[in-house]
């Protein structure tokens, strides 16, 4: 990473209450932002970017490339912007261009989860479903919050499905029921990643 991009990368996190308020919420539960909306929508809403400097711009980019979990369209094109992008680049791509990135990344993610041999009903009907409808604002709701909650119950039938098998041992079946118990999906992935395996 180079050393002007690591600047901006520490800007962008101590500037980030400033511009918490000019710039668009990640949050699922909230109303359609330049950062989800699909680009029809932005360009009809108006636009939080168009009052900001060239510097502002470049903090805002560089927040959408320090974002773990931005996908690799979205680091691409984000570094080439902080490499060699005017403001008036960043400005059109943070309206229009990040929404769309965000939309491929976050498909790419769903076929992933859909090729993975652990995936189990839910977590395959649920992607399936997002894949038919191709609605972006919902796959990065559900990539966020959706995902945790349907693996945890895909995860709860696979421990089901170790106590109902034969020759479980007693510390197995503790371990299996102290997952079930805490019913966290933390709790159910730890046990089926790796608790299972420590006792045996």
């Amino acid at each position: 990473m180079r050393p002007t991009r690591v600047i901006l990368a520490v800007a962008a996190g101590a500037l980030a209450p400033a511009l918490l308020l000019a710039t668009p919420s990640m949050a699922v539960d909230t109303v359609p932002t330049a950062s989800t909306a699909p680009a029809a929508t932005v360009a009809t809403a108006g636009s939080p970017y168009d009052g900001m400097s060239a510097d502002d711009l470049r903090v805002a980019t560089a927040r959408v490339l320090a974002d773990p979990d931005s996908g690799r369209r979205v680091i691409r094109e984000a570094n080439a912007l902080l490499d060699s992008g005017t403001a008036e680049d960043m400005r059109a791509w943070l309206e229009t261009g990040y929404p769309l990135a965000q939309a491929e990344d976050d498909r790419v993610a769903l076929t992933r989860i859909l090729a993975d041999p652990d995936s189990g009903r839910r977590v395959i009907a649920e992607v399936n479903r997002l894949l038919d409808e191709d609605d972006p604002q919902q796959t990065h709701a559900w990539l966020e919050t959706g995902y945790r909650l349907a693996q945890a119950e895909d995860d709860r039938v696979a421990i089901a499905r170790i106590l109902a098998g034969p020759g479980i041992s007693d510390a197995l079946r503790a371990a299996a029921g102290a997952a079930l118990d805490d019913n966290t999906p933390e709790a159910l992935r730890h046990f089926l990643e790796v608790g299972r395996y420590e006792v045996g």
